[in-house]
Parts: C-alpha cells; structure tokens; sequence
C-alpha cells in the first residue's frame, strides 16, 4: 500500500513537473519570438507549477515590462531576487528598470547598484545607474558610471552620445567653476572697497578729532583780562 502511494505520489510530481516544463517550453518560444501577450499565461502557468522555475520567472517579468505591467514585474523580480544565483544582476538591474519607468529613482539606483555588487563587470547597470543620477542631479557620480561603461564596452554604438553627454557635463562644471571664481573675486572687491572706505571715514574722523583738540588747547592758553576796556 505504501509502494502504491509513493509511486502514485512521483507520478503525480512527475506529471506536475512535465507539464511546468511544456508550459515553459511554449512561453519561452513566444518569448523568444517577441509575442509576450502569447507567452504570458503559458509563462504564469509555469512559474505557478514550479515554483523554482527562475528562469520562468525571470521571462514572466520581462513579458510583463513588455505589456507596461510594470507593478506586476516588480512583484515577480522581487520574488526571485533573494535566489537569484548566477542571475541576480539580470535580476536587480531588470528591477532597477521597472522602478526607473516608473519615475521612482531612488529604487532605480538602488537595484541598479545591487546589479553592479553582484556583477562589477556588468556594464549595462553602469549606464542606467548614470542616467538614474543625471534625474537626481548627482552628475559628478553619473560621469564615473559612464566612463566605466565606456570602459566595459569601447565598442557601444551609444559611445558617441555618451561621450557627448559627458563632454555637456564636464564643461557645465567648467563653467561652475569659472562663475565661483568670478563671484569669488567679485566679493573679495568689494570686501577691499569696504575696507578701503572705511579707513578714509575713519582717517577723516581723526583728523577731524584732532582739529577740535588744537583749538580747545589754544584757547585754554589764553589767558583773562579783568580790567575795563576803554577807548580814547
């Protein structure tokens, strides 16, 4: 009774497991035809009888970025991404994507990052993180993801706009700079002008203080006359 149990029971699994994989095999070839309405149900199909199917999942929230189900692809990579394995830089950084298109940057660059931990050499997450800090006006940080980027892939047919992009940003700093600079030496003038102004009033002020010290003593040296004056 026992033997029929267990035999029935591997069956079962044996059937439940054959039927995620035909499933998968059927969303997986829409999904490689770029039919992501036609792969989706077979891809939930597979994912809900399997699963550890993760690269199931991984396709079911591709299709749903494809179908703009943007909550619904952030539903499925944070479910894999704990065991994500080999593929945890796709993962995050196909995170990173979904929280970008939907205008929240600071998610964006945090999935982004998570990619690059898990993979330094994986240049895509350099670029989208860049382009992340460009919306958030940390241009400098974005500068250094591009350069890695180029780095990483020297032949990018995106090179040229980049290199574009960075040359645009570089001479905004330059021209920060040059504005410093100019307001620096601005406010130092007219800090000397202050100052300049303030010792003539003040060389004013004692010479005029020592004017009124000569009279006041020349005139406590003269000395009183009592008797009448008369004319002749």
């Amino acid at each position: 009774m026992k033997r029929l149990l267990f035999t029935a029971a591997l069956v079962f699994g044996l059937g439940f497991s054959l039927n995620a994989q035909s499933d998968f095999a059927k969303g997986e070839e829409f999904f490689m035809q770029n039919k992501p309405k036609e792969a989706m149900p077979y891809l939930e199909s597979a994912v809900a009888a399997d699963p550890a199917h993760l690269k199931a999942f991984l396709y079911l929230g591709i299709v749903y970025q494809q179908l703009d189900m943007t909550d619904e692809a952030i539903a499925v990579y944070r479910k894999i991404l704990p065991r994500g394995g080999n593929e945890t830089a796709r993962i995050a950084y196909n995170l990173g994507n979904a929280y970008y298109s939907k205008g929240n940057a600071v998610f964006a660059e945090q999935f982004y990052t998570q990619a690059i931990e898990a993979d330094p050499a994986y240049a895509p997450a350099y670029l989208n993180r860049g382009n992340t800090r460009i919306k958030s006006e940390a241009r400098r940080e974005a500068v250094s993801d591009y350069e890695t980027f180029l780095t990483l892939e020297p032949r990018s047919p995106k090179r040229p706009d980049i290199e574009r992009l960075i040359a645009f940003i570089r001479e905004e700093f330059a021209a920060e700079e040059r504005r410093r600079l100019m307001e620096e030496e601005a406010a130092r003038a007219a800090a000397e002008r202050r100052q300049q102004l303030l010792e003539e009033v003040t060389a004013s002020l004692q010479a005029a203080s020592a004017e009124t010290q000569g009279l006041s003593a020349g005139s406590e040296g003269v000395e009183g006359y009592e008797g009448e004056f008369e004319l002749e």
